[in-house]
């Protein structure tokens, strides 16, 4: 009868409902992953990214928890590396199809994450669209300190190989070139002595040759040390020995090109700067000395601006060169000079940039940090560096 009936269709419903309900699961489990279950899909990212130790393996962890958490056929992470984007983890086989998704860090791009649709032709669900961009959002943040960890740890490896390999070169300057000459002179010496009783019209000659061999000598230990630290810097100071260099090209200039008017090289510095870390002082002199030659032999200029000042927080140092000459070219390639000038920023956690100015020329702008505990203010005891506008 009609009771019965409708008393058999709500037991059917109590009893066989949950089992669909369950296997309804089952199957989109077995189908899409956990995208019915997003928080599980991060609690599991988050687990993943914790459990990983290495910064090395922080990229594969991603890739490889979102492809098996949703049953993709392919995931990877590409990062940007000087405006290209580079594999840097990837996980599965690529289908040729691919949804891009920026991974962002506090609005700075740091990557794009790819995905592959599970089965050629099939978009993903908007479901899965808000349940991929959560990931993303996550992923950016690990890529990001991922990054940091790789890129700190290279700049420690290419410290240590800088280090040694200025040790390796300071023991061939002395061992090769210092050492066999200071040992000749004790030679030369007795040699001189002995002369001087057996034959003494011989020994002038004899002396104006060590004379020469002890300039030759003083000349290398003086490029040496030039090598570790420029002597301008303790004399004249920063800005003083920028100063320096600005001249130098003028007067290189006017030697080769005729006479160069006032505004050639234009030095802009603060009233007053304070005392810098050395390192800082060596890396802006060496930048600022590279980018200078830079556009006396290259650029063809007529006027360059070098401007060194600090941010408001006084805990950054700026520096930035700008010429008028014909910009970058369309092929370039960074060279020895401007590998070096990254390199030295890069060491002390500073920014190097390099871009075409819009109304013709190239602007190089370099940001070093400095350390909190400098006193980078106003004080009576600093001395007083001032630029004069030419030379």
């Amino acid at each position: 009868n009609l009771i019965d009936s409708f008393l058999a269709a709500g037991l059917v419903a109590v009893l066989f409902a949950p089992m669909r309900n369950r296997l309804q699961r089952g199957v989109n489990r077995l189908m899409y992953g956990e995208r019915d279950d997003p928080y599980g899909v991060l609690s599991q990212l988050g687990q993943h990214l914790e459990a990983t130790l290495e910064p090395g393996a922080v990229m594969p962890a991603i890739v490889e928890t979102v492809a098996n958490s949703l049953k993709l056929p392919y995931v990877e992470i590409a990062l940007e590396q000087e405006g290209r984007f580079e594999t840097s983890a990837s996980y599965g086989s690529s289908t040729g199809e691919a949804t891009v998704l920026p991974l962002v860090y506090q609005k700075e791009m740091v990557g794009h994450l790819i995905l592959a649709p599970r089965s050629p032709g099939e978009p993903f669900t908007r479901a899965d669209r808000r349940l991929l961009e959560d990931l993303a959002l996550q992923a950016g943040v690990a890529v990001r300190a991922a990054r940091l960890s790789i890129d700190l740890q290279r700049s420690r490896e290419r410290l240590v190989a800088t280090r040694e390999e200025e040790r390796r070169r300071l023991r061939r300057d002395l061992h090769d070139g210092l050492g066999p000459t200071i040992s000749g002179l004790p030679l030369q010496l007795d040699a001189a002595r002995y002369l001087l009783r057996e034959s003494p019209t011989e020994v002038e000659p004899l002396l104006l040759r060590l004379k020469t061999q002890t300039k030759d000598t003083i000349a290398d230990v003086r490029r040496i040390v030039y090598d570790l630290r420029p002597p301008t810097l303790d004399d004249l100071g920063l800005v003083g020995a920028i100063r320096e260099q600005a001249n130098n090209h003028l007067s290189a200039m006017a030697r080769g090109k005729g006479e160069p008017g006032e505004e050639a090289f234009h030095v802009e510095t603060p009233a007053c700067v304070p005392p810098l870390p050395a390192a800082v002082e060596v890396a802006a002199y060496r930048i600022a000395q590279e980018a200078m030659t830079n556009v006396a032999r290259h650029a063809r200029a007529s006027t360059c601006r070098v401007s060194l000042s600090f941010e408001d927080s006084r805990d950054m140092l700026w520096l930035e060169i700008v010429d008028d000459g014909v910009g970058l070219p369309e092929d370039r390639r960074a060279g020895v000079g401007m590998s070096s000038m990254r390199e030295r920023a890069s060491e002390l956690g500073g920014t190097f940039e390099v871009a075409q100015v819009s109304t013709g020329g190239t602007r190089v702008l370099v940001r070093l940090p400095l350390p909190a505990s400098e006193e980078l203010h106003h004080n009576e005891e600093y001395p007083q560096w001032r630029i004069p506008v030419s030379s």
